[in-house]
């Protein structure tokens, strides 16, 4: 804790201070010069770049591979301008917590601690760790697949694969785990060479990439579920904790959040990429065989990529799916070790060696082993804990993406990195979007049945209904000039945004919420407390029915 007393900033853990050794370099902490070469800046980029690339290519996991090829399979190419529609939303957010990883350094599970009290505190945790135990889970089910296909024992492959990924993060050492992470970036490209052994048609990918169009003949509420479940394997919750406590973890401060942002659009394009060859092949592939619209799974794709196209791309979209798998668990896994040693301000680094964060490490590969152990055991509902997964996060990501956007408009906590209006204009339609799809998709998976008029209610109406509160609210807030403490006066900046750290949690004043800000955080306390009394439900019902 030295190093937050003498540089006044709210670090938690001393290992998060020092000089950067990234996968590809290294920068001293008291490097300042400026970088004035194109030789000098991408050894920097080089020495920043892992963030991004892991955290976005992390999300190409287990269910990213389900639904991608099955959007392929069922509907071909159709729904490719999703994908694009995804990208700046990927880019918004996660830009977010790297500000904030950047300039806070602290995590992201506790500043909504610090800011928003110990029921939201709780919730997010608990919540996250919940889901993020059954996600691991489906991690290890992908890993089967792949396992299976290949012709690997599953018994043996899966303690190989958890062993892997409890190794590759107890050398005590950032460095040789980023390397690790890296390498698995790279195995992702394995989905290229698919693509390319597929043939797809090229123009019809692009006029599809760009513009938007529904499937023929098919039922909008299927339609509308897929594209909800591809924005829910996109957007995902664990993906705002991992960014920032990793971006902690690896000692970027605010004068290298440009190379920051460069590194995660890198890995946008990654994701991108990899969504887009699946997608494509397999509308390629399937196209006029008895399998096209009626997906089983990621071993059913790999099946037909070998009676189709070959036994060589077959085993190559294998590999893939069990690099993404292992990748996806680590990330995850890593997600909830940083989001507890965070809370409970306990030793919580990689730079650390086990015997000095056992806390931290414990989580991380307790939840490897628990993943491990009920993916193995005989009468697991593997299919049911699938399906708990798909549901937390679509009632998750509301919660997730409010606190973000109430923390980056926070002046005490970001200083001069706060939101632009314009920026806050955007984020909020897409928090907005984000959560009418949460409650589609919610429904949806509570109410099988649930009809097209319903789906099209639940958009209008709730559009029609934030509209209104919103307009309402803000009505009030311009009529009120007496209420100026909610009306930001700008002051010319003092301080060089570079250096700007935010100071010590103890000594930042209380969070101050606008009457907006509170009607919005009182609508979704609520629609929580429903939606999780409603999955609750649902999954009792499954259960005792032996789903």
């Amino acid at each position: 804790m030295t190093e937050s007393k003498t540089t006044q900033t709210a670090i938690l853990d001393s290992a998060h201070a020092g000089d950067i050794h990234g996968a590809l370099g290294s920068i001293a902490r008291d490097d300042t010069a400026p970088r004035a070469t194109l030789l000098a800046r991408l050894k920097t980029l080089l020495a920043i770049v892992g963030p991004g690339l892991i955290v976005m290519v992390g999300d190409n996991d287990a269910g990213a591979f389900g639904t991608y090829t099955q959007a392929g399979q069922n509907y071909g190419t159709t729904l490719l301008w999703t994908l694009l529609l995804l990208i700046p939303v990927l880019y918004v957010n996660q830009e977010m917590v790297v500000r904030l990883g950047a300039v806070t350094g602290v995590g992201h599970a506790r500043l909504i601690f610090e800011r928003f009290g110990k029921f939201w505190g709780a919730f997010s945790v608990i919540d996250l760790l919940v889901l993020n135990a059954l996600t691991i889970v489906t991690e290890f089910i992908g890993i089967t697949l792949a396992l299976h296909f290949l012709g690997v024992s599953r018994f043996w492959g899966v303690l190989a694969s958890a062993a892997i990924v409890m190794l590759a993060v107890s050398t005590g050492n950032f460095r040789r785990f980023e390397r690790f992470g890296i390498v698995l970036v790279a195995g992702s490209l394995l989905l290229v060479p698919v693509i390319l052994m597929a043939h797809p048609p090229i123009g019809q990918i692009a006029s599809d990439f760009f513009v938007p169009k529904m499937p023929q003949d098919a039922k909008l509420s299927e339609v509308m579920l897929l594209i909800v479940a591809i924005v829910g394997t996109t957007v995902a919750p664990w993906q705002l904790f991992f960014q920032q406590s990793y971006i902690v973890d690896k000692r970027i401060t605010p004068r290298f959040i440009r190379y920051e942002r460069l590194d995660l659009c890198i890995g946008i394009v990654l994701v991108v990429v990899g969504a887009v060859a699946m997608i494509s092949f397999c509308a390629a592939v399937f196209a006029g065989k008895p399998e096209f619209g009626n997906y089983t799974d990621a071993l059913g794709t790999a099946v037909g990529l070998e009676t189709y196209a070959g036994r060589l791309p077959a085993v190559l979209f294998a590999l893939a799916l069990l690099d993404a798998c292992i990748i996806g668990a680590a990330a995850v896994s890593l997600a909830t070790a940083y989001a507890i040693g965070d809370v409970f301000a306990v030793k919580h680094s990689l730079h650390r060696k086990p015997w000095d964060a056992k806390g931290f490490y414990s989580v991380y590969c307790g939840l490897i082993v628990l993943a491990a152990v009920l993916v193995l055991t005989p009468g697991t509902p593997l299919g049911l804990l699938t399906n708990a997964v798909q549901t937390l996060a679509g009632v998750l990501l509301p919660s997730a993406t409010v606190f973000l956007l109430l923390l980056c408009n926070d002046r005490h906590i970001l200083g001069p990195w706060v939101n632009s209006v314009r920026l806050n204009l955007f984020t909020g339609a897409v928090v907005a979007g984000l959560v009418m799809l949460s409650v589609i998709l919610t429904a949806a998976v509570l109410f099988p049945d649930l009809g097209e008029t319903w789906i099209i209610g639940i958009l209008i109406g709730g559009s029609v209904l934030a509209l209104a509160i919103t307009a309402a609210v803000k009505l009030y807030e311009l009529s009120s000039r007496r209420n100026a403490s909610f009306r930001f006066k700008r002051k010319p900046s003092l301080v060089d945004p570079d250096s700007w750290r935010m100071p010590p949690l103890d000594r930042l004043p209380p969070a101050r919420l606008s009457p907006l800000s509170r009607i919005w955080m009182i609508v979704l306390r609520g629609y929580l407390v429903v939606a999780a009394g409603l999955v609750l439900l649902r999954i009792v019902q499954l259960a005792t029915v032996g789903a």
